[in-house]
């Protein structure tokens, strides 16, 4: 965690509309689905410690979820996992990962917050890109704590099922020792096979063992 403070975040983007922010975790990874959440915050809600996941510890990550979930009119996870990866490409699954979750919020919003410069819309709502909107709006940093908790916690639990290759920590992205074990014990069933896996080495792209 960066202990420096943070300016609080926006609380919505119009005033007066249900809006609902959108973010998503994992598409640098190696190995796994990508997650995306969406979350519809009360009007006028404010929690001083909502920030972009990437700019809290993993402790702070984990109470915060348990504050979003408590107090969100509506919230939804839902991932696309690595085969669908490879068969489209990360960007359009992260999209489609964030359009299910839009699809589950019990709660219709008015309005889309998307993290990002672009987005491709499988519902009639509207919408709006927002550059680092994690970092600028709470509803978004809300997703994307959701997005990213979920994430970890499906990579943890899969780390007792191939634990040469570190899950519980590095969660799939592209660290050292996840490319040495790669090196050592080949692919697994969740690598992301149209991602580059090879550091140095070409590898059996047909093995799964782990």
């Amino acid at each position: 965690m960066k202990d420096k403070e943070h300016t609080i975040l926006k609380t919505h983007y119009l005033a007066g509309q249900i809006e609902a922010g959108c973010d998503e975790a994992g598409r640098g990874c190696l190995a796994g689905p990508v997650y995306a959440a969406a979350v519809v915050l009360p009007e006028g809600y404010s929690n001083p410690l909502l920030n972009d996941s990437k700019q809290l510890s993993e402790q702070q990550r984990y109470q915060l979820r348990d504050e979003i979930v408590r107090d969100a009119l509506a919230w939804a996870v839902a991932a696309v996992d690595n085969e669908e990866i490879d068969r489209t490409n990360i960007l359009r699954a992260s999209f489609h990962a964030m359009n299910m979750a839009v699809k589950q919020l019990t709660v219709q919003p008015e309005m889309l917050l998307i993290d990002g410069n672009r987005f491709y819309n499988e519902t009639s709502l509207p919408y709006v890109c927002i550059v680092k909107g994690d970092g600028q709006y709470q509803s978004i940093a809300a997703a994307s704590i959701l997005a990213k908790t979920g994430r970890d916690d499906y990579m943890k639990a899969q780390n007792a099922l191939y634990p040469h290759y570190g899950w519980d920590n590095n969660k799939g992205y592209p660290t050292k020792a996840h490319y040495d074990a790669i090196e050592r014990y080949g692919i697994t069933p969740l690598h992301r096979r149209s991602y580059r896996l090879e550091r140095q080495m070409e590898l059996d792209f047909g093995s799964e063992e782990a």
